[in-house]
């Protein structure tokens, strides 16, 4: 454990400092450091580049990564199963017919400083939720499974109906590219406004965890010995239910959908360090950030000057690492 923080953390800082200096156009470290504290070596165009375009963009990366871990963490205690990831309970579905909308109905609005696309969809993948555990509660509590069968229909019905608004729309090519792009994920485009509220929610998030810890593990030995131990069941999947909830659409509301991040590194964190959740949700915030950056920088120089949207590189790259795992690890293992 004491080898392990300060390695996460030196593997968090060289993400970020990779990723702010490899793109299409190199910066040394040393004119990095010229231009954060303001020398005179900086040029405007380094300064340009590196204030707003990389390091918001880099930043962002780590947000998105972060929030997705956590939320995969949380997801997988509250079901026992380490396959379960952000978008299980239909997040996905509901910010995609909401980013349907912002593209094909409002494409030139914006609301509070993000463009509709990503704040229709933030709100659909927050109503989504609501419907969810609405309609998933029977006499009273909300088990758990109604809980993953009314995500998965509800997401199967939103994710086609977004699919309809490519034959409603007009300018229907260009519109459905991008669309497609949103939902492969991005960071591309955000500013520091954008990016401080994010990352606003995740703190938020992270510090709601704390309380949360001794729940998960209870909840890992599963719902009859919780209740024994005195946890309020239905008080504890709603409270899980809504802080992953936050942290998955705040993750929508900066990149799109990004699968994989919040999958994979819970899932592997759980393989090294074991299954207790105070460990599992600050190694899977750090290595969630320090993943994504490192997807987000190889996606801008892979194909360079064209870039690859982020949740392709992320499947590609986790998708065979994940296959790997489970075949390695053939027996299953507690949560």
């Amino acid at each position: 454990m004491f080898i392990a923080v300060p390695a996460a953390i030196v593997l968090l800082l060289s993400s970020v400092i990779a990723g702010t200096l490899i793109g299409a156009v190199h910066i040394t470290l040393r004119n990095v450091a010229a231009v954060l504290f303001q020398l005179s070596t900086s040029t405007q165009s380094e300064k340009i580049i590196l204030l707003h375009v990389r390091l918001p963009r880099v930043l962002t990366a780590g947000v998105i990564g972060g929030a997705l871990s956590i939320a995969g963490v949380l997801f997988q205690g509250l079901f026992r199963n380490p396959m379960a990831d952000p978008y299980v309970l239909g997040t996905s579905g509901g910010a995609a017919l909401g980013a349907a909308f912002g593209i094909f109905v409002f494409p030139h609005s914006s609301i509070l400083g993000f463009s509709a696309t990503a704040s229709l969809a933030f709100a659909g993948s927050i109503l989504t939720i609501a419907c969810v555990y609405g309609l998933a509660r029977v006499g009273g509590g909300t088990p758990t499974v109604p809980l993953l069968l009314a995500g998965l229909a509800i997401s199967a019905v939103l994710s086609e109906a977004s699919s309809v608004l490519i034959y409603l729309g007009n300018e229907i090519s260009w519109n459905a590219r991008n669309l497609a792009l949103w939902l492969q994920g991005s960071v591309a485009v955000v500013n520091w406004g954008q990016l401080m509220l994010a990352a606003g929610m995740l703190v938020i998030g992270a510090l709601l965890c704390i309380p949360l810890r001794p729940i998960l593990n209870a909840l890992a030995l599963g719902e009859d010995y919780a209740q024994q131990l005195g946890v309020p069941l239905e008080f504890a999947r709603a409270a899980i239910i809504i802080v992953a909830s936050l942290l998955t659409s705040s993750a929508v509301l900066l990149g799109g959908i990004i699968g994989f991040v919040g999958l994979l590194v819970p899932h592997v964190v759980r393989l090294v360090m074991g299954p207790e959740h105070g460990r599992l949700l600050f190694f899977s915030a750090i290595c969630g950030a320090s993943y994504l950056i490192i997807a987000d920088t190889f996606s801008r120089i892979v194909i360079a000057p064209s870039e690859l949207p982020v949740g392709v590189v992320t499947a590609f790259l986790g998708g065979p690492l994940l296959l790997y795992l489970l075949r390695r690890s053939k027996k299953e293992y507690a949560l």
